[in-house]
């Protein structure tokens, strides 16, 4: 059974990983007979927030391996320059943890820089020549890693993180619900997820998508 990479930033949609794209990707690596490592950056977050009101919980500090263990049942491990080597893709599910734990994007937008760990397995995998996949947010972290390469990927619909995408050397596709964006010169994969508002189906149906073009390089 081919095994992908799967990088979690958390547990929770405002300052970690996205549960549902998390717990959909998951489902659908499974559906299509693909066994999931998890992996995560042994990192703090760069804040907690109150997902019941939505605030900065002032003085709290999670560690986004543990928190990301919350939605992997303990079945992961600590990413590491080589943790991917082995596999025969990647993926990132989405979720602000893309933004502020893999990448401080939210923060600095087009000038973002990403986790020195996070851009050296991305960078490892691509260069042999192995399947990428993200979601949501996630294709953020390509671009800016890839921008050398002229990667071609989605955040969804026209807007301010589309315009930074492209403004960070990403060339941007408009899609819609459960559509896939495939850049078959550099084996990235990317569908929207949240960043268009969207149902839990929705979100199933479109990780699955991705999931399935993602197969389809390996």
């Amino acid at each position: 059974m081919k095994k992908v990479g799967v990088i979690i930033s958390g547990c929770g949609f405002m300052d970690g990983a996205e549960i549902h794209e998390t717990v959909g990707t998951l489902a659908a690596l499974e559906n299509h007979d693909l066994e999931a490592v998890c992996f995560a950056p042994n990192i703090n977050q760069m804040h907690v927030v109150n997902h019941l009101t939505g605030e900065a919980a002032e003085g709290d500090i999670r560690n986004v391996l543990v928190e990301s263990a919350r939605i992997a049942r303990g079945n992961i491990s600590e990413l590491k320059e080589d943790s991917c080597d082995n596999l025969d893709a990647l993926i990132f599910p989405g979720g602000f943890g893309a933004a502020k734990n893999l990448s401080n994007y939210a923060v600095k937008g087009p000038d973002m820089e990403v986790n020195p760990i996070v851009a050296q397995v991305v960078n490892r995998v691509h260069k042999a020549g192995k399947p990428i996949a993200a979601v949501c947010i996630a294709p953020m972290l390509l671009a800016c890693i890839l921008k050398e390469k002229s990667p071609v990927l989605t955040v969804g619909a026209q807007g301010p993180d589309a315009d930074n995408l492209t403004k960070i050397g990403g060339n941007h596709q408009v899609t819609t619900h459960e559509e896939v964006v495939v850049d078959t010169t550099n084996k990235l994969i990317t569908g929207p997820c949240y960043m268009l508002d969207a149902s839990v189906g929705q979100i199933m149906r479109g990780a699955d998508a991705v999931v399935a073009k993602m197969k389809d390089l390996i």
